[in-house]
């Protein structure tokens, strides 16, 4: 489902630990919200609820939560981190978008 990159997964264990948080208790939240110049925008979280309607994912060692409502937008989903002089951030490599904006945290389908 996600597809975790060691410099995304490096770069989540980092934060959570920063917040205090444990990588055992919490989940990384994956979600969709409907902004960004291409429609959606990807929003990521630290939740330590599973609720009903929430699929878990693990994939290299980071355990995720997704409404089942977004599975298909975010199926073979690969996350990147990049920390280098030409800009930080979570990279979202999604084979499911049509189009994507210029900074990469947005799409359509």
């Amino acid at each position: 489902m996600i597809n975790v990159s060691d410099s995304a997964k490096n770069q989540l264990i980092n934060i959570m630990k920063k917040e205090g948080l444990s990588t055992n208790k919490y989940f990384v939240r994956l979600s969709i919200t409907n902004k960004g110049c291409s429609d959606f925008s990807y929003d990521l979280s630290f939740d330590e609820i599973k609720k009903k309607d929430d699929n878990l994912f693990e994939n290299n060692g980071i355990k995720f939560i997704v409404e089942k409502k977004y599975i298909s937008y975010l199926d073979n989903l690969i996350l990147e981190y990049n920390g280098g002089l030409n800009g930080k951030g979570f990279i979202f490599k999604n084979p499911n978008a049509q189009h994507t904006c210029g900074c990469g945290k947005s799409f359509s389908i």
